[in-house]
């Protein structure tokens, strides 16, 4: 069975940094975050049109920057002048900031050395809808892991645990996270699926939506020596839940909030 070794449990993580405070996946989200006192961060990595591993979550700038564009069409140079912190302000009037709006797209590289000199864990979640640019991803993630040597600080996820098992036969020594959303409550023998696909991919941790993370799952994946990590939860009671169940991580877009409870 496996046990968190870090000093206190569970290890609080920023969700896309500190996104319910500053524009999410931002390298102010990430300063916030880190600036509270999170274990760690996570964040969505996507690939530009030049090969680039980028920083944000969605397929296109529609939302966070407010222009048509697909990630992928979009070369890493444009997307470094693209604004995607003027929509936080504009939904967030409470949280507000004029220096948000200098925010853009950040290259995974860059947050890796605003990383550097902190003891944070980062959790790096790849997008791809297409097979092929997704192993591509993989390999560009888990070299990046390498040429930093972060392979005791970055658990690299996606829920396409193919990309997973991608990253691990490029370097065997990178930790995995394999994603899970509630959808698969609805299908038969899910729990026992659910495992077997989190272990046959190699994960050394299993990423499960708040509503399953239930207790007979969770200790079957301790059985299995499997971390367990729940997303996205806001509700500070989840602090207390989470040491009841053994939960070795909570990923929050409130880490200052959780950090509290803790």
């Amino acid at each position: 069975m496996v046990i968190s070794t870090e000093s206190q449990t569970p290890l609080i993580i920023g969700h896309r940094g500190a996104s319910a405070v500053a524009p999410e996946n931002t390298l102010a989200a990430f300063r916030q975050a880190l600036s509270v006192g999170a274990d760690g961060i996570e964040l969505d990595v996507r690939l530009s049109r030049d090969g680039v591993p980028v920083v944000i979550h969605d397929a296109t700038l529609r939302r966070t920057g407010l222009i048509a564009g697909s990630i992928r069409r979009i070369n890493s140079k444009e997307l470094s002048e693209a604004d995607v912190g003027t929509w936080f302000n504009r939904a967030n009037p409470k949280f507000a900031r004029s220096e948000y709006a200098k925010e853009r797209v950040p290259t995974l590289p860059e947050v890796f050395e605003l990383c550097r000199e902190k003891p944070a864990k980062i959790y790096v979640e790849m997008k791809s809808e297409k097979v092929d640019v997704a192993a591509e991803l993989a390999h560009s993630v888990a070299d990046l892991v390498k040429a930093f040597k972060f392979q005791d600080r970055v658990i690299v996820l996606s829920f396409d645990l193919a990309a997973i098992a991608t990253a691990k036969r490029f370097d065997s020594s990178i930790r995995t996270g394999a994603l899970f959303g509630s959808t698969r409550i609805s299908r038969r023998n899910w729990r026992e699926n659910l495992l077997a696909a989190a272990v046959d991919c190699g994960a050394n941790e299993l990423l499960l939506n708040r509503l399953l993370a239930r207790r007979r799952l969770i200790e079957k994946a301790h059985d299995a020596e499997l971390r367990v990590v729940v997303w996205t939860v806001d509700d500070g009671k989840w602090v207390e839940r989470a040491r009841l169940l053994r939960l070795h991580a909570l990923i929050t877009n409130h880490p200052a909030k959780f950090l509290a409870a803790r």
